[in-house]
């Protein structure tokens, strides 16, 4: 072996070392973190086990609601603590007597990244759980095929354990209130009390829609438009970079649709990249074509911002970023670019950012190909890379993009610490990139990367 290669392997070796050493850490403070929060929790006096609420959850509300169950509890006494289902191990399922779960669904029945871990690990094979009684809400939509497919499958692995449901499982489709209220009943009747205050959601606020930019005319894809909504009295609105927004669609008010915050609180503005959906009898989708055609400037839009703790910044601060999306899914990366760019402009150092954004043709679908450029100039994005799946003879993605470039990601994961952000389809893109990932770095890396919160996604 050349000293050379002999001087790689062993960066390499001591970059996975401190990987380890700070996945420690960080799971170190996870507990410490947890353990403050579980005693803000508990009652003075309390003769009792405290509850465990587990959430599964991507988007947040999952969580939300996890918190909201275990102060509802606390009011009536009831000693609770909150755990992501992916810090849930065995045994502590097997110490549990009473343990409550409020598990979101991804996608097509998959669950969300921080109950990944959970799944692979406990979920494969029934356990021995003879002791545990348990509670479930589960929450999906109801347009998938496969709704509530996580939360079904958590439900049949806890019988098949020996587990028994204290109720009847709670389903959740699009937020639906009666279920939500039959939810806080059970833990009304748990906690003694009947006087804990009504859970409510945010409430949705009229915004205008200012702006409407085609960003890709010509494109063999469907339209994909930047709009820019403001806040109809003026006031002023707070978000953070990677947060999401709901609109209630005046077609259809009972189905709020989600999408990625392109912008940060600066720009005074909520930015969405909004792609135009139009079916096979030619009909446009109901909320699509809605903001993309049947809005006009100045309509008002019922809007409510939805926080994304999943997709924030975090403690990844101060690490470098791989952004790493398609189509539409720029917009989530570019909300931490103009985050990143705004701390760079006040004259501080910021973490270098590494762009790799896939779309189909270079000459159409160049989404905010001048921003790109000057944040490439300004010295905010350190590498952009733009791929263009159709302008060649063999079809290219980002996820191909990546495998081409393993050692530049093993340099930026393991010896310069940075964090990965995905936004865009979950079919196709993301579980290629992730694939890829686990090609390039291993499956046990990106397993910890999860875990420790520096491998993050937005996809849909």
């Amino acid at each position: 072996m050349t000293a050379a290669r002999l001087s790689a392997a062993v960066l390499l070796v001591m970059a996975y070392l401190a990987l380890c050493a700070w996945t420690w850490l960080t799971q170190r403070r996870k507990r410490r973190h947890a353990a403050r929060e579980a005693a803000a929790l508990t009652p003075a006096v309390d003769g009792g086990r405290p509850w465990l609420i587990a959430y599964a959850s991507q988007t947040g509300f999952a969580e939300q609601l996890a918190w909201q169950s275990a102060r509802t509890l606390h009011t009536g006494g009831v000693a609770a603590r909150v755990a992501a289902l992916s810090d849930v191990r065995l045994e502590d399922l097997a110490a549990a007597e009473r343990v409550l779960f409020v598990a979101s669904t991804y996608g097509e029945g998959d669950p969300p990244d921080n109950a990944s871990l959970f799944f692979d690990r406990l979920m494969q094979a029934p356990a021995s759980l003879p002791r545990l009684h348990y509670g479930l809400l589960m929450l999906g939509d109801r347009r998938f095929a496969r709704f509530c497919g996580f939360g079904r499958a958590l439900d049949a692995w806890l019988r098949a354990s020996g587990a028994q449901p204290m109720f009847d499982s709670i389903v959740v489709g699009n937020e639906e209130a009666a279920a939500l209220n039959a939810w806080q009943h059970h833990l009304n009747r748990i906690a003694g009390t009947s006087d804990a205050p009504d859970w409510q959601a945010p409430a949705y606020r009229p915004w205008r829609l200012m702006r409407r930019t085609q960003l890709n005319p010509g494109s063999v894809g469907g339209p994909i438009f930047h709009l820019e909504l403001q806040t109809a009295d003026g006031a002023a609105a707070d978000w953070e970079a990677g947060d999401l927004v709901q609109i209630r669609a005046p077609g259809d008010p009972d189905h709020p649709r989600e999408y990625s915050i392109a912008s940060i609180p600066a720009d005074g503005r909520i930015h969405l990249l909004v792609r135009q959906e139009r079916h096979a009898d030619g009909s446009l989708g109901i909320a699509s074509g809605w903001l993309t055609a049947a809005a006009a400037i100045g309509d008002a839009v019922d809007l409510r911002v939805r926080p994304h703790g999943n997709f924030r910044i975090g403690a990844n601060a101060q690490r470098p970023l791989i952004l790493i999306g398609n189509g539409t899914g720029l917009a989530g990366l570019r909300s931490h670019l103009r985050a990143r760019a705004a701390v760079a402009a006040r004259g501080s150092d910021a973490p270098r950012n590494w762009l790799i954004f896939g779309e189909r043709h270079a000459a159409h679908d160049a989404l905010h190909s001048d921003e790109i450029a000057a944040w490439q100039a300004q010295g905010v994005l350190a590498r952009a890379d733009l791929v263009f799946s159709r302008d060649g003879a063999v079809r290219h993605y980002v996820q191909d993009s990546l495998r081409e470039q393993a050692d530049r990601v093993r340099m930026w994961v393991l010896q310069d610490g940075a964090a990965i952000y995905v936004c865009g389809s979950l079919q196709g893109m993301a579980a290629g990139v992730e694939a890829a990932l686990e090609e390039i770095l291993g499956a046990d890396q990106v397993r910890q990367l999860i875990e420790v919160g520096r491998y993050r996604r937005d996809v849909y």
